[in-house]
């Protein structure tokens, strides 16, 4: 799968897309391929402040389960309920329906472009 090249990246494997006022955040195809069929998401609350590189949910799987990192601090605006109800969403289709969730970026954390991310997962 080619990579966005209008999205950022993190070295965890969260991607970032800027949304006028508000970013979306979700996690690369990278990411869902590696952790295999997700079962279940834990994820920030509406108007919880996140801190950039610091664990802000959980992602399980079949095989285990993983932290998921904040790619900026701020504010989280808005929870993709759907991903919660139905976290296969993640897998079908990462940069799309399974976004995870939007937030107001008062500091970015360390990014990647889509150049960077590749050569970082040999994709």
């Amino acid at each position: 799968m080619s990579l966005p090249t209008d999205l950022k990246y993190t070295e965890e494997h969260e991607w970032l897309a800027e949304r006028g006022e508000v970013v979306r955040v979700g996690v690369t195809p990278y990411a869902a391929n590696a952790l295999g069929d997700i079962v279940y998401v834990d994820l920030p609350q509406e108007g919880q402040e996140i801190t950039a590189g610091e664990a802000c949910g959980e992602l399980e799987s079949t095989k285990s389960v993983s932290d998921l990192y904040a790619p900026a601090s701020g504010e989280v605006t808005a929870v993709n309920q759907a991903v919660v109800d139905a976290p296969e969403q993640i897998n079908a289709d990462p940069f799309g329906e399974g976004w995870l969730f939007e937030m107001r970026v008062s500091e970015y954390g360390s990014l990647l472009d889509s150049g960077q991310y590749a050569e970082l997962t040999g994709e």
